[in-house]
């Protein structure tokens, strides 16, 4: 059998009993009897909405929520979105995925942005991920077909400005998860896990002058994934969606009038119980989530990525970064690459990640995305 088939069975299995172990250093090193990774990664349903879509942000550390508006501040910070500049923006990313496990996982993010007026803007995003095909055997190891289960998520999205630095957004999102082709776990049969929830955000920029230069400092703040616990049999556990509070800041020198030089910071943390079988509320656990693990711990639970992005005349871009993860909650550790082109209407990103093939699952992750802007300039 082939060393493919065995994990794809594996993970199949495990995610049909509700434990979500797409945290990548979580697949690799397996969980505890008790649904915690051995890892120490916090465990929650549906974790592909953390996953970063796009190239621009993947290249920089999957960091983004203070980063200057595109259209896919949907899932960055949709408060980002009133500050587009023209009418109508689409995008279409994609990724292979886990590709050193399997050759067939990939997401998928297609954004689209619409200004109303010079205050209000609108957003829809699609996020699909494919977890490819899967052999199917019964106990005698007998031939039962092939399914292909995926998981996928709609937003809409609105932002609004306040003032000329200033703005609010929300989306609302509604979650499909269909893992375990109506298997049975534990006597019941499995059944697609669904779930609604909605993001809160803000953003603030200001122009300042720093070292003889004109620079740009921006501030944002995303609380993401809020919403009912998700179930994939009728009344079995329910488990937590990834709730997730993320802050960042970024600062750009426009150093001349065709170099410019961002550098970004976001700060994660999760909004969930770090025990994985909690049966808490989901306000208790979002407010638990800062002291059940102790302070020490939930120092350890926070995670920072971050890096630089330039760009020469407004054309062509060249990023990096990093991430870090907490060794006891994950130990996802990662350097970041890439770049970007700008052909009039069209923009194309790319990035790579590097991490240590021996150790990490993530390891040479490669994004593509490519996008159009079109419709009314707002900014003049």
């Amino acid at each position: 059998m082939e060393i493919n088939t065995i994990v794809k069975r594996f993970l199949i299995l495990t995610i049909s009993l509700g434990f979500s172990i797409f945290y990548a250093d979580a697949q690799v090193n397996g969980t505890n009897t008790n649904g915690s990774s051995s890892s120490g990664a916090i465990l929650t349903a549906v974790p592909f909405l953390t996953v970063s879509p796009d190239a621009r942000s993947g290249a920089i550390g999957d960091a983004g929520v203070a980063l200057s508006s595109d259209k896919n501040a949907n899932y960055w910070n949709p408060s980002k979105l009133a500050f587009i500049e023209n009418g109508d923006q689409v995008s279409l990313s994609y990724s292979p995925w886990l590709r050193r496990l399997v050759p067939d996982i990939n997401l998928a993010y297609l954004s689209y942005a619409h200004k109303l007026d010079n205050r209000n803007t609108i957003g829809l995003s699609l996020r699909y991920f494919n977890l490819g095909k899967i052999q199917l055997v019964d106990i005698n190891q007998q031939d039962q077909g092939t399914y292909t289960p995926n998981e996928f998520s709609i937003d809409a999205t609105f932002a609004r400005k306040f003032g000329e630095n200033f703005s609010l957004g929300t989306s609302l999102r509604y979650i499909y998860s269909n893992l375990s082709s109506g298997t049975f776990s534990e006597g019941q049969q499995t059944k697609p896990g669904q779930a609604i929830a909605a993001d809160v955000s803000l953003y603030y920029k200001k122009p300042t002058q720093m070292f003889g230069q004109d620079d740009l400092f921006a501030f944002g703040l995303n609380i993401s994934n809020i919403g009912s616990k998700m179930s994939y049999t009728e009344t079995g556990q329910k488990y937590f969606l990834p709730t997730n509070l993320k802050v960042g800041v970024a600062n750009t020198w426009f150093l001349d009038n065709y170099n410019e030089l961002t550098a970004v910071l976001d700060v994660n943390k999760l909004l969930v119980p770090t025990n994985p079988n909690s049966t808490a509320s989901v306000p208790a656990g979002i407010f638990g989530s800062f002291t059940d693990a102790g302070f020490t711990g939930e120092l350890k639970e926070i995670n920072f990525g971050g890096g630089l992005e330039y760009w020469y005349n407004h054309q062509f871009a060249l990023r990096g970064g990093y991430f870090y993860e907490n060794p006891n909650r994950g130990n996802r550790n990662y350097l970041t690459l890439g770049a970007g082109f700008r052909f009039d209407a069209f923009n194309l990103d790319f990035s790579y990640l590097v991490a240590n093939e021996q150790q990490s699952a993530l390891a040479n992750t490669l994004r593509f995305t490519l996008g159009y802007t079109f419709g009314k300039d707002y900014s003049k």
